[in-house]
């Protein structure tokens, strides 16, 4: 198993966009082979800042989906919003 970190941080006029392209996000991600679970997470002490982990079965799952033209175009909406192209880490467990 493995899980992807997605840090992304946003200005308070543009957060409830950024909400709504998530959410569209994870309805699809939720329907895909490998995938098991994923939750957004709030930074405490620096607002606007936030962490969505999931969670894949395998790496070869991940890279499917990360190559998926569905995901590829709500992500393009999502970079293009924050001005900033989204980077991801990939973590297995030990």
């Amino acid at each position: 198993m493995i899980r992807i970190h997605i840090r992304r941080k946003v200005t308070e006029d543009k957060a409830e966009d950024l909400k709504v392209l998530i959410n569209q996000l994870r309805g699809v991600t939720m329907g895909t082979p490998g995938y098991i679970a994923g939750e957004t997470l709030k930074r405490v002490d620096q607002p606007g800042e936030s962490l969505v982990v999931t969670k894949w079965q395998s790496e070869f799952y991940w890279n499917q989906w990360l190559q998926s033209e569905e995901r590829a175009e709500i992500q393009s909406k999502i970079d293009r919003l924050l001005g900033s192209e989204t980077m991801y880490e990939v973590y297995e467990y030990d």
